[in-house]
């Protein structure tokens, strides 16, 4: 199995809405569960058009034998913030382990450089040790802490405030 990285294209709307909410279903570490993200295949193609050969962003697909397995996106902060940009990235579960988010991340760093990106951000759960890990090998230092970055069922989840300087 090749693992291709790839910048998503507005085809790859429906298969990575589908691919979002079987990942929100897997983990509590993303923002959303099992009802995934609330935008139309129209929406969510229109947003991936709009990536295509930006300067404030790109979104990414890993793929396996032409099936998403993973995403990850990388978003410029506006005005003063410019400098900055945030990153995400998602797995699907049965391919945890097996170096497609550290893929994702090397190439989210590169089109950062490439576009100007002087700082990238990101947040994780503060009890997500193989998420830190991985980014802690890629450099990023934490910077703080919010305490109930969200919650689930009611109960406060810490989240850790990381950065990469470019």
């Amino acid at each position: 199995m090749e693992l291709i990285i790839r910048q998503a294209v507005p085809g790859d709307a429906a298969e990575l809405l589908e691919f979002l909410r079987r990942v929100g279903a897997e983990t509590d570490n993303l923002s959303f569960g099992a009802e995934g993200v609330p935008f139309s295949v129209e929406a969510e193609a229109e947003f991936i058009a709009s990536q295509t050969d930006s300067q404030d962003g790109v979104m990414l697909v890993a793929s396996l034998n032409g099936r998403i397995v993973g995403n990850a996106s990388l978003a410029r902060l506006s005005g003063r913030m410019s400098h900055r940009a945030e990153f995400s990235v998602a797995v699907l579960k049965e391919y945890w382990g097996r170096g497609i988010g550290g893929a994702l991340l090397k190439s989210a760093v590169a089109i950062a450089q490439d576009i100007g990106i002087e700082l990238i951000e990101l947040s994780v759960r503060s009890d997500n040790e193989r998420a830190k890990q991985l980014y802690g090998r890629a450099g990023f230092k934490r910077f703080g802490q919010h305490p109930a970055f969200f919650k689930i069922n009611g109960d406060p989840i810490a989240f850790d405030y990381m950065c990469l300087e470019l």
